[in-house]
């Protein structure tokens, strides 16, 4: 279980984001990984960066909070506002909370405990992700998936292989989030530009992988296995 979330923080107004800053930096279950005073700049750097939550302002130049929140795909939103009157458009896109400026410590916790407690939620149950692609959005059930790659005409695209031998793109998404969804059981990455289903393995050794999927010419898929991931592999193989 997490005890702490990674958090963007985002306001356009200088002396509130450095409010805001300091007020997270006393509760100990967050990690503040960069704070942003624009938010179509925050927008631009999505693809590189590992978060869970974002606290956003809503009233801003360019982009407003509630349309960037609605851009993001399984991220946990807290609004941060002088505005009563957004609240419940900010529900509507399942916003964990929303709190009305000047923030106190005491309400911001408790909006924290809240996204926490979210985050937490056993996955158990879930069978699919939600996620954009190069036809629009999908839901991609995890039983379908071979194996993910980093894509050659883009790399902050993936490809996906899918059981019945198609592929899918998946836009500007990083293998982070995605080992975050997937059921960490069934799924490993083995290299810096591959995960794997692990029932999709046929044979392997400590330096290679070999799929039961097979090319066209025939050949079985096989794929490195990196040091760097090998330890969590053979974990999950059991060796």
């Amino acid at each position: 279980m997490n005890t702490k979330l990674k958090c963007l923080l985002l306001d356009d107004e200088l002396p509130g984001l450095t409010y805001l800053k300091m007020l997270c930096e006393q509760i100990p279950t967050l990690e503040i990984v960069k704070t942003f005073n624009n938010p179509e700049k925050l927008l631009a750097e999505i693809p590189n960066l590992d978060f869970d939550l974002l606290i956003s302002d809503i009233e801003m130049p360019g982009i407003d909070g509630l349309s960037l929140a609605s851009l993001l795909e399984n991220k946990l939103i807290i609004f941060c506002t002088a505005y009563k009157d957004y609240a419940a458009e900010a529900f509507n896109i399942d916003a964990v909370d929303y709190i009305t400026k000047p923030v106190k410590i005491e309400r911001l916790q408790k909006a924290i405990s809240k996204a926490l407690e979210q985050f937490n939620k056993p996955e158990a149950t879930k069978k699919f992700m939600h996620l954009n692609t190069d036809k629009g959005k999908t839901l991609l059930y995890f039983n379908q998936i071979q194996y993910i790659k980093t894509a050659t005409t883009d790399s902050r695209d993936k490809t996906v292989l899918l059981t019945d031998g198609s592929l899918l793109t998946l836009k500007n998404i990083n293998f982070d989030t995605l080992l975050k969804q997937l059921p960490d059981a069934h799924f490993c990455r083995v290299n810096k530009k591959e995960i794997i289903a692990m029932n999709a393995i046929q044979f392997f050794n400590h330096n290679e992988i070999v799929l039961l999927h097979q090319r066209k010419n025939g050949e079985n898929i096989t794929l490195s296995l990196s040091e760097t991931y090998r330890s969590d592999f053979l974990l999950k193989v059991k060796i």
